[in-house]
């Protein structure tokens, strides 16, 4: 079975090309097409999958040859897949949330006239995913490393004809590349020091290799996380690629694009256990970024932006994890799993929230629709319990064990990190308290055409008619909400799903926390509660105002995503631009200048010398004399 891993990916990418090429005569048939190919790569996944948990716990790592890619001298590189417990992970986590958004999006894109293109970069996108998680080399993982770039640059700018959707594509593109450009010298540098970029060779010779090497290397590798991942420093587009439509913002969030460079971290283990300091700063700016994301998400009134926020601060755990080495890989991926499903269904949730409110995100004019759509409201309040980590539901299962491993080890890391996890954990319950209460519960804050308000920014607003949505968008919530309520127990139990990572993470040798469990786990659930207290306080027992008031600096802060974009312009932008200006001018002014310049004295010259040129033939034989007199008196004073 191993062998047909390669249609994984050409399925979905065959099925991309067709939609691509088939036209308009394609619209009927066509978004029916992209989610039977992502169904297709499911079904072969699971196949896989089952292949590969009937072998032997050290027979897992299978490797597939597909052609010679590059058979130069130096550097021969083939096309290959590796097929294993974390690549198929991804595989099932990708296609199966993926062809749950494709079945969502069939009615939510059904009155878009190019729908059927929307569903061709869908699976664009989970094609690109697959080859990246697949791939045996880092220069084929970066294949799909660019393809997902490609695809959410399409997707985040579907709608093109509105100028700002445009330019949060296009930031997303820039800031990807920043990091991508990470990968290509980490790659470099592999080559340089290993001769080889494929996985086994480069883990292989990563003992042999100096400390200060594998370090530059792994901070080159986190770079390209931060990009992917929307970690900080280049986390600022994530918000902005709300832009494009929810299922987008679902398959962007939950199942590609951001977990990529969780995967690229977890997959390059060698590298980073032979490089403490790089390990380090992955921590460090995991820890930073699961606060940074958390505080920003508390002022947000943006249903999605909220939620997009929530994601930067839910993956930075992750890569907190990723950082801690073998103590933290596995629950790393744990997290991103149960993540998968929370996200995705409060994505597609906030969808149904919008297709039910006439588009509508600003969670200020919502309020009570917990009783017009209650599929949505049940399906949504199980991933809300499921994110802010209340058990039995799946982010107690898993984030509470990054929080666990966060205060293993020596010194002040421990008390620094595990204090930073904790803390996340009680502002996640809050801005997630604070986004279900405002949406769902308390008074309505919309117009209903009926009922006269006090408030005139109501009474002037447009009519709201709220209405659950449709079953092809209600049944992909439902399965959703059930793997939010219960996957994260389920693959709990008995440790399998650490025990099924083992041959890529390693087995992780048990570390006791500077503190007992049972008193981490506490106080995790008493933060919790008082993040949930606190938001009921302010916005369900209090009114909440229809405009969001002037707060405190803070607030403002958290509102503008802390001033990443005031910061990038002041130190990337606008010196990028005065480079430009002056490189502009010293073209024009010195290059052509002098080109001109030269012209100029050559015009002059030749205005000189027609001046010469009378057209009088008396005046040319005179010339002709003068010139022939001046020569016969040189010659003869040259033999005189």
């Amino acid at each position: 079975m191993v062998s047909l891993a390669w249609l994984l990916v050409a399925v979905p990418l065959v099925s991309a090309a067709v939609l691509l090429l088939a036209g308009r005569g394609s619209d009927r048939w066509g978004h029916w097409l992209g989610v039977l190919a992502s169904a297709a790569s499911f079904v072969l996944g699971l196949v896989l999958l089952i292949s590969v948990l009937g072998r032997d716990a050290g027979e897992r790592v299978l490797d597939l040859r597909l052609f010679t890619w590059l058979p130069a001298e130096a550097l021969n590189v083939d096309a290959g897949l590796r097929v294993d417990p974390l690549s198929l992970t991804f595989v099932m986590l990708v296609t199966f949330v993926g062809t749950l958004i494709h079945v969502y999006s069939v009615a939510y894109m059904e009155h878009d006239t190019d729908r059927r293109r929307f569903f061709a970069y869908l699976n664009l996108f989970v094609a690109a995913m697959l080859l990246l998680v697949l791939a045996d080399s880092f220069l084929l993982l970066f294949v799909g490393w660019e393809g997902v770039g490609l695809a959410s640059y399409l997707l985040i700018g579907f709608w093109n004809h509105n100028t700002p959707y445009a330019v949060a594509a296009k930031k997303a593109f820039v800031a990807n590349r920043v990091g991508d450009l990470g990968l290509l010298i980490a790659m470099m540098l592999m080559f340089a020091a290993f001769g080889a970029v494929d996985f086994e060779t480069v883990f292989a010779a990563v003992p042999g290799a100096s400390e200060g090497v594998l370090t530059v290397i792994g901070l080159m590798l986190l770079l390209a996380a931060c990009g992917k991942s929307a970690q900080f420093p280049l986390q600022s587009w994530l918000g902005d690629a709300m832009a494009g439509p929810t299922p987008v913002s679902a398959l962007i969030h939950a199942a590609t694009m951001v977990t990529a460079g969780v995967y690229l971290i977890v997959r390059s283990a060698p590298v980073f256990d032979g490089a403490p300091t790089a390990q380090l700063v992955v921590v460090v700016v995991g820890a930073f970024t699961l606060l940074l994301g958390a505080i920003i998400g508390s002022a947000k009134d943006d249903i999605k932006k909220a939620l997009a926020a929530s994601t930067m601060s839910q993956i930075g755990y992750m890569i907190l994890a990723a950082g801690l080495g073998p103590v933290g890989y596995a629950f790393a991926i744990f997290h991103l799993v149960t993540h998968g499903f929370f996200k995705a269904g409060l994505f597609l949730g906030a969808g149904s929230v919008m297709h039910g409110m006439g588009d509508q995100v600003d969670m200020r004019r919502f309020g009570g629709l917990g009783r017009y759509m209650k599929t949505t409201y049940v399906t949504f309040g199980l991933g809300y319990l499921a994110i802010i980590g209340v058990p039995p539901f799946s982010g107690f299962w898993s984030k509470d064990k990054i929080i666990e491993a966060a205060f293993v080890g020596e010194g002040w890391r421990p008390w620094v990190f595990g204090s930073a996890a904790l803390l996340g954990a009680g502002i996640t319950a809050f801005y997630m308290s604070r986004l279900f209460f405002m949406t769902f519960l308390g008074s309505k804050r919309w117009n209903d055409g009926h009922s006269a308000s006090p408030d005139a920014a109501i009474a002037n607003a447009p009519v709201q008619h709220p209405h659950e949505a449709p079953r092809l968008m209600t049944v992909p919530m439902i399965v959703l909400a059930v793997g939010s309520a219960a996957l994260g127990g389920l693959l709990s139990i008995g440790g399998v799903f650490t025990s099924w990572l083992e041959p890529v993470t390693g087995r992780a040798e048990p570390h006791a926390p500077v503190m007992p469990i049972w008193v981490i786990t506490t106080l995790t659930l008493l933060l919790v509660l008082v993040g949930l207290a606190l938001a009921w306080r302010q916005y369900g027992a209090a009114p909440v105002p229809v405009v969001a008031p002037a707060g405190s600096a803070l607030s403002r802060a958290a509102r503008k995503d802390m001033y990443q974009d005031d910061v990038n312009d002041a130190l990337l932008v606008e010196p990028g631009q005065y480079l430009t200006r002056s490189l502009v001018y010293s073209d024009r002014q010195v290059v052509d200048g002098a080109v001109s310049g030269l012209a100029h004295v050559m015009v002059r010259i030749g205005d000189r010398m027609r001046r010469l040129q009378t057209g009088y033939v008396r005046s040319y034989a005179a010339s002709m004399t003068v010139g022939l007199v001046v020569l016969v008196v040189a010659v003869l004073a040259t033999r005189i």
